[in-house]
Order: C-alpha cells, then structure tokens, then sequence
C-alpha cells in the first residue's frame, strides 16, 4: 500500500489564511484541486510506475484503462487497480461450477463489468476485510459472504468521508474513468448473504477455497487458502508495502499470532499473493515476515521520524506504519 501524500498547497494555503479572507482562500483552493484533477499533475508515487513486477506476469484483457488484468495462475487472476494511490489488488478465482471474487475494490471502476469478461459463472464475494479500498463494488454481487463480527456489519452501511479521501487528487494517478462523478463518491452500502468463520471452505467446482482468519490489520481480516493449488491470497495482512498496523481496529497482538499462522502454512505454500501493489511473492516471506514484526515489537527495529501520529519502521524488505510512541 502506497503512502498517502499530502497536499503540496496546504502549508501554502494555511499561511495564506492569515492575510486573506476564507472566499479568497477557498476559491484558490478549489482552482488548485481542480488542476491538481487534469493529466498534468503527477503525484509523487504515481512516477514509480509501472511497477517492474508485472513485466513477468501475463496481462490478459489489455484494451481495460481503469483496471489491469494479470493472470498468475490457471483461472486464476489479479485485477489491479494502478491509478489509485492504494494499488488494490482483487483476485477472481474460478472453478467449474462457480467463483470467487476476493474483494471488490475501490468501486471507482466497475469490477463487475471486468469479472464477467473473465467468467461467466456465478460469483460468490469474498473479503480480505472490510477497509472501502477492498469493498467499493461489493454492492454489485448478490451473494456476498462476511466474517461475523460488528466491525464487518458497520462497514456493510457504507462509507462517505473515508471514500470521499481516496480520491482527492493526490491519490489519482491519471484519469478517472469516463463517467465517474468523484463529488457523489462513496462505498455504496452492501448485504451480508451468510456469515463464515475460520476455516469455512468454499467448494468451486474443482477446486476449494479456505477461509483462514487472520486478524490484526482489522478484526475480521481473512486469509483464502488454495490448498490443491499452494495458492494463499493475504489481504492485507501481506503485501510488499508499508503494512497498515495503526487505524484504532488494528490488534497488534492479533496480528502477530496471524502472521504465524501462515508461516505454519509455509510449507504447503507456492505462491503468496497480497492485496496491494504487487500480487506475487515466494512462500518465503511468511517466516521472514513473522522474524520481522516480533523484532519490531522487541525494540530491535529503530523507528522513522514521527509524522501525523505515526511512524515506520523499516526492517530488510519488510516495512510496517504503525502508531507513534508517545
């Protein structure tokens, strides 16, 4: 998950409120986000891409703008999200009978639209959690399964101010897609088909998904386990980026036993794909990750310079933004 950047006219704006009235303030702010919207302004973690990883993968359905298809294993794809700061990643697992969509995304684009060029089965909707990046479209599919938990029930409302950041011009890279109106953004409110719990499965015809829960990053984060495949899709408990271990929901004790629940999976594991920026890593990541976070939480890991409550701590390939010490 990239950082969020900040504004590059707020310091400006805020010393500019001093000697200006609010109107004078507000109608340059709004020319600056309005030019901050056109192709000429590139945020700065818009420049690192594309990501070289995906040179080795397999992109199937090219001529799609919003979204990028990969394919990272038979019927299996990663449904890439590029052009928002978040870099979301979906997989739509397929099987003969039936499918998985593991999560939604932004619901900027229309995932639905992508999931029914790639397979005309009926689609069952997984979520790695709850967070709007990994649930935008969640509204689209009938049949959507969710942990039993409140957390997961509140965010099935919807979301309006959290959604309403993701696409501030600092977090689009490009255009939006043709139609999008990002005043009237929002995670549309979804429904709970059933509940499932750890080690709930998911027969697709041919093939079998396994919930794991693996909380920590929220409470009802989850972990789908291919088994026949080696195939393990993290969420976000995973993804080669800063990982997320600060919002109030987080657990760090929670995620600490998760991540050494999939390290146990190691063995059976052949390819590890996560939920933000680049889809594919080795099995070897679970243990390293595990050897990482527990050598941050022992003090062994010094911390980045405190910014907005939090920091990072940066250990070999792993890195985690966590709450600033007080």
């Amino acid at each position: 998950m990239t950082l969020r950047t900040i504004f590059v006219g707020l310091r400006f704006l805020r010393a500019l409120c001093a000697r200006t009235s609010v109107l004078s303030v507000l109608s340059l702010f709004l020319s600056f986000s309005a030019a901050a919207q056109t192709s000429s302004y590139t945020p700065d973690w818009c420049k690192a891409l594309p990501r070289p990883e995906y040179k080795t993968l397999q992109r199937v359905l090219p001529d799609e703008t919003w979204f990028e298809v990969y394919k990272v294993a038979p019927q299996t794809f990663a449904i890439y999200e590029p052009h928002q700061s978040e870099e979301t990643i979906a997989y739509l697992i397929i099987g003969t009978k039936q499918a998985v969509l593991f999560d939604t995304g932004m619901g900027i684009g229309n995932i639905q639209q992508i999931v029914r060029k790639l397979t005309s089965r009926p689609v069952v909707v997984l979520n790695s959690h709850t967070h709007d990046d990994h649930v935008g479209d969640n509204w689209r599919f009938p049949f959507v399964f969710g942990m039993d938990t409140e957390f997961t029930r509140k965010n099935a409302k919807g979301s309006v101010d959290d959604a309403k950041a993701e696409v501030a011009p600092s977090e689009i890279c490009g255009e939006l897609p043709k139609g999008f109106d990002p005043k009237t953004y929002r995670t549309k409110p979804w429904h709970i088909s059933i509940t499932i719990h750890d080690g709930f499965k998911v027969n697709l015809g041919g093939r079998t998904v396994e919930v794991i829960a693996t909380p920590g990053h929220t409470p009802d984060a989850i972990s789908l386990f291919d088994r026949a495949n080696g195939l393990l899709f993290t969420g976000d408990t995973y993804y080669p980026a800063p990982i997320w271990l600060f919002r109030p929901e987080t657990d760090l004790d929670a995620y600490d036993a998760s991540i050494k629940k999939l390290a146990a999976l190691a063995p059976q594991v052949k390819m590890v794909l996560g939920a933000h920026n680049v889809p594919v890593a080795s099995p070897d990541v679970l243990p390293e990750l595990v050897t990482a976070f527990e050598a941050v939480r022992a003090g062994k890991v010094p911390a980045g310079e405190p910014h907005d409550g939090k920091v990072i701590y940066k250990i070999g390939k792993f890195s985690f933004l966590m709450k600033a010490a007080k």
